[in-house]
């Protein structure tokens, strides 16, 4: 934490700033602005006190609820002044191997349950998501009412993993598949969902091209998707999908978090011929499959090699709950802490 501490959401703390302002504008102590997009003011008078120091980096630090794109004040005011950096909660490659059956269960969020599950889950994922329908997405734009809100937060749990179907959501709801469309903008910008997109190429076969819709914590996916505390996860109809979006939150997170700048996306051809995660960095190509077993099959190994003769490949990937891990030459055989590992390791 820095010298100087603000809140933002707080009007006393904007007072306190507003009266501070000289005296942080021509210090050299870090300043946290936390909760950032609360107050648009602070972004106009970063603009010129940044500019008055352009060498001096690192004086401000900005800590915010939703993406840029939804803060119009911080694209106009201070392009090419920031570094963005994603903070993630919790993930796998952050936690002792034996905790990540929790983390899965209960999300990331230190509140959330993954430090001590019978205190929270899931209330703790109700309440967040009650305030994030009736105040935080109000307030940054999304027109829809609360409870419509409320409403395509559970159809979009339901969604988990698949296509993403806006005309069918906005059939459900009553409204366009345009307005679906836009609101699937904010909760997107909320962090709350990821829509990872069909992989493009030109090749024989056609290529789905509809995004994927994956809650990106799964705490707040398993409360949606009615699970309590005493429910056993592994039961759930629903549980290939969650550990299938699940580990593709902690390989992006990781990733993201190691510094390597990572496109993804999923393949899948109009006949079935389908790959969960397509990531491509570095000019390298990587293809996995996620299956919830302890005990892979060689015709996953099959299906990547087809999808590899299709768009090329640097690296086959079958990721399972496997004990035994095979992450060296270009296939591997491997369990989501053997992944992380290796990964790690190729650096």
């Amino acid at each position: 934490m820095g010298a100087h501490y603000f809140d933002m959401e707080s009007p006393a703390e904007r007072g306190r700033l507003d009266v501070m302002w000289d005296v942080i504008a021509s210090g050299n102590e870090v300043a946290v602005f936390d909760e950032a997009q609360c107050w648009p003011e602070l972004f106009a008078r970063l603009r010129g006190t940044i500019d008055a120091r352009r060498k001096d980096k690192g004086r401000f630090i900005l800590l915010g609820s939703i993406s840029p794109e939804l803060m119009k004040q911080v694209g106009e005011s201070l392009a090419g002044r920031m570094s963005l950096i994603e903070l993630t909660p919790f993930h796998a490659a952050e936690m002792e191997s034996t905790t990540h059956d929790l983390l899965w269960r209960c999300g990331g969020f230190p509140d959330g349950g993954v430090l001590d599950e019978a205190a929270s889950f899931p209330r703790w994922q109700s309440s967040y998501l009650k305030l994030m329908s009736k105040r935080d997405l109000p307030q940054w734009g999304l027109p829809s009412k609360p409870e419509v809100t409320d409403r395509l937060f559970r159809l979009l749990g339901g969604m988990h993993g698949n296509p993403q179907n806006a005309s069918e959501l906005g059939a459900v709801l009553g409204l366009t598949h345009t307005t679906i469309q836009s609101y699937l903008d904010y909760l997107e910008g909320a962090f709350l969902i990821r829509r990872l997109p069909a992989y493009h190429a030109k090749i024989s076969k056609r290529i789905v091209r509809t995004p994927k819709v994956y809650w990106r914590d799964s705490g707040l996916l398993h409360h949606l998707l009615g699970m309590t505390a005493r429910d056993d996860l592994l039961r759930m109809s629903w549980v290939g999908q969650s550990w299938e979006g699940w580990v593709i939150e902690q390989i992006l997170a990781h990733r993201a978090s190691i510094g390597l700048d990572t496109q993804a996306s999923y393949f899948r051809t109009s006949d079935g011929l389908e790959c969960d995660l397509v990531l491509e960095s570095g000019g390298k190509r990587e293809l996995i499959e996620i299956k919830l077993t302890t005990a892979p099959a060689t015709q996953d190994l099959d299906k990547l090699r087809k999808i590899q003769s299709l768009i090329g490949a640097d690296r086959l990937v079958l990721l399972t709950r496997c004990k035994d891990v095979v992450t060296s030459g270009t296939t591997w055989m491997t369990n989501l802490t053997g992944y992380i590992k290796a990964v790690r390791e190729t650096l």
